[in-house]
């Protein structure tokens, strides 16, 4: 909930009090030590109203007007300002532009609220964490009935667990040898500069707009990483490696953000990133944040820039030296050429008209002979390639003769015929030897036949009755009377048995 900063003062003791005093907190279990700079105490013309005295019949308060009369004490026992150190914690900016925030030291907390007009002065954006010394005074929100320091500035104080981690890990590197070693040197005229940053950001339109305006033929190759947060050394690491797996398709690598607050800039403070920049076949170029910003990076990047604009400046300088260079000879050789056309001219005031004409004569006629020599030079040259293109055009038609349509067909007709030759040929040879395999075969069927067994004069049995249809075999099978048909041959005959003997 926010506090109404715009309720008024009820008591004004700033008049009354004729001395300051100094009141320090106690230290317990080794907490952090809370200073206030308290208003100065009330003269003996002006005491502090006393505390109010229970009566003997107990004053009947609502809650508004309770808190409104503690209010007025608090406030007119603190009216000055006061200056209170502590940690942020549960920090909550509103849409309104003011922020929320409790200041902690230990077990003791204290809501804090920073109103719009004077958190748009901060030069840092107040975190979870980070250490401050509040510049305020003490008033109560009577909506909540708690008590609350309305803030009028913050100054960061001591150091923080990043800026510790930070000094801890740039001391370590430095021990180790990392910042002193051997920096790799920039090459002289890049064709391609690998930029590790966010092709959104501020800093790739400005090293674009440098790179124009100085050196617009060297490409830029941009590896879209994460400036900020959580994966800021994950992708700035990921891509140092990559552009290092393809040294040709760049020179150097830069890595470019704008600027930030300490925390902003925390990714680059990470160790594996730091120690993939030392590992690196290529130069890196470091440019992050501003000039005041100082990351790990920087200490272990083969160059420094102050920002991402001076990093572009740095890499193209080789090439601008060389252009300003170039204009420069050339305003010599345009003022030297100025020179000489005006001594010509002053020699051409002395000379003679008959000098003059004479020497217009001989130079038209060196020309006229030099033309003539270039025309006998120009046929002698289409006369060679009149001939050298008549070769080639006899060794083409040879060549066509060679492989004539004509030609190859009747050599391909010749080709089918003897294939149909060859053919016909198989085809007959096949189906003599087919025939001849059925001759065959048939003689075999005709030898298992049982037609030729009743050639020779047998016969086959059936009996009609009971079952028609049924080879008698047996002769005990058969009786008197029954009636049996005889298979012969040629035809077949119908008969009654008129007696049966089984021998």
């Amino acid at each position: 909930m926010a506090a109404d900063d715009s309720t008024p003062s009820f008591l004004d003791l700033h008049a009354l009090r004729s001395k300051r005093r100094k009141v320090k907190s106690l230290q317990a279990n080794d907490l952090p030590q809370l200073t206030f700079d308290l208003a100065p105490a009330p003269s003996e013309s002006s005491p502090l109203p006393p505390p109010r005295k229970i009566a003997a019949e107990p004053i009947l308060y609502t809650v508004r007007q309770l808190i409104a009369e503690l209010r007025q004490y608090v406030e007119g026992a603190y009216t000055g300002i006061l200056n209170v150190e502590g940690e942020i914690s549960n920090c909550r900016p509103a849409a309104s532009g003011h922020i929320y925030f409790t200041l902690k030291d230990g077990d003791a907390q204290l809501p804090v609220v920073l109103f719009r007009r004077n958190a748009q002065l901060l030069g840092f954006k107040p975190k979870d964490g980070l250490a401050v010394e509040v510049r305020g005074r003490i008033s109560v929100y009577e909506t909540r009935g708690q008590l609350q320091l309305i803030a009028e500035s913050l100054r960061p104080r001591g150091t923080g667990a990043l800026q510790l981690a930070f000094e801890q890990l740039r001391d370590r590197l430095r021990r180790e040898g990392l910042f002193d070693r051997p920096r790799k040197p920039l090459p002289p005229f890049p064709h391609c500069i690998g930029i590790v940053t966010s092709p959104n950001g501020a800093a790739i339109r400005d090293i674009i707009h440098v790179v124009r305006r100085r050196h617009a033929r060297l490409n830029l190759l941009i590896y879209p990483a994460v400036m900020q947060g959580a994966q800021c050394a994950s992708t700035v690491t990921a891509g140092i490696r990559w552009f290092n797996r393809n040294p040709d398709r760049v020179d150097l690598i830069l890595l470019a953000r704008g600027g930030g607050s300490f925390e902003d800039l925390a990714g680059f403070n990470d160790e594996a990133l730091a120690r993939t920049i030392v590992a690196s076949a290529l130069p890196v170029v470091s440019a992050i944040g501003h000039e005041i910003d100082h990351t790990i990076a920087d200490y272990v990047a083969d160059l420094r820039a102050p920002t991402p604009s001076a990093a572009a400046e740095l890499v193209t300088a080789a090439q601008h030296r060389i252009e300003e260079r170039v204009l420069s000879l050339e305003r010599r050789v345009q003022r030297a050429g100025e020179f000489h056309v005006m001594r010509a001219r002053q020699r051409l005031q002395r000379l003679s008209a008959e000098q003059v004409l004479a020497r217009l004569r001989d130079s038209i006629g060196r020309r006229e002979q030099r033309i003539d020599e270039l025309r006998f030079r120009l046929d002698y040259a289409n006369a060679r390639l009149q001939r050298h293109n008549a070769a080639r055009l006899a060794a083409l038609e040879a060549r066509l003769r060679r492989h004539d349509p004509t030609v190859r067909i009747g050599h391909i007709s010749r080709r089918l015929e003897i294939a149909k030759a060859r053919l016909s040929a198989q085809a007959v040879q096949l189906t003599a030897q087919r025939r001849i395999r059925l001759e065959r075969a048939a003689l075999r069927l005709s030898a298992l036949s049982p037609l030729a067994v009743l050639n020779r004069g047998y016969a086959i049995v059936y009996l009609e009755d009971p079952q028609p249809e049924t080879i008698l075999r047996n002769s005990a099978d058969a009786r008197p009377s029954q009636t049996i048909r005889a298979r012969l041959a040629k035809g077949s005959v119908r008969a009654v048995i008129s007696e049966t003997n089984e021998q």
